[in-house]
Formats: structure tokens, C-alpha cells, sequence
């Protein structure tokens, strides 16, 4: 069976995602198919996830992706219950889940905060900052030739988060998945930038970089 099939769903996978990141009209047809496989196979899951993940690019099937709507609808149904038993694939279907959501920044950037990179600018003095978050520390960083400059980050409490920051803390603490919930709280926090020693909304700055313009 193509769920058991390894190679299969590889293949099928080069298919419906194409090289950079592409979907075509043969990736939305497939979608239903693969919703409805998705209770079921971890491979489903993953491959209707990064479909969708991919859904805001300039594919020009915006009407294939509409006819999809109650495919979708369900798959945030049964991905949020997926979600619920702590399953091993746990971060894939988040991702997927954030992606049902519309939040296609977030769907495309999470990594699981064992080491995750970012990269805003500051609003005020327009310095490039990273930012890290992960096991090795939480940190704004920037360079000036071989010096660097750090700034730890100050995550956000949990009476400060709100819309999809509040959903994505409170869903990983429900889920008992604490390192993600410990990351998104400074994902969602403040970055003092290392240059000027401004403070910024680091998930209000990698927003305005990087969410795609909705058509």
C-alpha cells in the first residue's frame, strides 16, 4: 500500500512540490485525497502540510486552492486533534496547523527551537540583526567585522501574548511540548538591538519582513 511505501511517497512528494518550493495544479487536486489519508499516515500529514505551506506563493491557482476550502477546514480539525495525543511527528503537524491558519511565516520558519535562526532589522537604527533561539542561547547578535555584539532577548510572559503568539504558546503548553512553548515566548518577546540599544517586538519585525502579501 502507498501509505506503507517510502519510496512512493517520496516520489509523490517531488511531484506535488516541485524544485523551489513550487506547488502546481496537481498539488491542490491532491490535497483532498491526501486530508482524507491523514488520520492515518504521518506521510499524508507531512505532504498536504508543506502544500499548503507552500499555498501563499505566486502559483497562479489561487481558484484550485479556494475549491479546497472544506479539505482544509478538516484537516485543521483533525491535525489540532492529532496534536492533542503529543505524536512523534508533533512539530510537522504543528507547522501544518499554523499553515491551515493562513500564519505562512511561522508555518515556514519553526524549527523546533533547538537552534533556530532569524533574521530582522532593526526599526530604529536599520541594523541587521540575527537572532537565535535555541539551546545555546537567546540572543540578538550583530557584527562589526570580527567583533560581536550580543543582547540576550526577554521572552514574553504569558498575560502578554496575544492572537496567533497567545494560540501557538497555549496550544504547545496543552500539548505539554515545553520547548517549543519556551521558545515561542521569545519568539514573541523583545530584541534589544545590539547597535542602538532600542528595544523591538521580534515577532512584530520578522512579520513585517517576511508574511507573504495575501492576493
Amino acid at each position: 500500500m502507498l501509505q506503507e511505501d517510502a519510496d512512493a511517497w517520496a516520489e509523490l512528494g517531488w511531484r506535488l512540490v516541485l524544485e523551489h518550493d513550487l506547488v502546481s495544479p496537481a498539488s491542490f487536486a491532491a490535497l483532498p485525497q491526501l486530508v482524507r489519508l491523514a488520520p492515518r499516515s504521518a506521510e499524508a500529514r507531512a505532504l498536504a502540510g508543506k502544500i499548503l505551506e507552500r499555498a501563499a506563493g505566486h502559483h497562479g491557482h489561487d481558484d484550485l486552492l479556494a475549491d479546497c476550502a472544506g479539505a482544509i477546514a478538516e484537516f485543521g480539525r483533525l491535525l489540532d486533534e492529532h496534536l492533542r495525543s503529543r505524536p512523534a511527528d508533533y512539530l510537522v503537524s504543528f507547522r501544518a496547523l499554523l499553515a491551515v491558519a493562513g500564519e505562512y511565516h511561522w508555518a515556514n520558519a519553526l524549527e523546533g527551537f533547538t537552534d533556530d535562526i532569524y533574521h530582522v532589522t532593526c526599526p530604529h537604527c536599520g541594523a541587521g540583526m540575527t537572532i537565535a533561539i535555541g539551546q545555546f542561547g537567546c540572543y540578538s547578535q550583530v557584527w562589526h567585522g570580527a567583533e560581536e555584539i550580543r543582547r540576550e532577548l526577554r521572552p514574553a510572559v504569558e498575560t502578554e501574548l496575544a492572537g496567533t503568539g497567545r494560540w501557538m504558546h497555549q496550544t504547545a503548553i496543552r500539548d505539554g511540548q515545553e520547548t517549543l512553548a519556551r521558545g515561542i515566548s521569545y519568539l514573541f518577546g523583545t530584541a534589544e538591538c545590539p547597535d542602538c540599544a532600542s528595544l523591538c517586538n521580534l515577532a512584530n519585525e520578522y512579520t513585517i519582513d517576511n508574511r507573504p502579501v495575501m492576493r
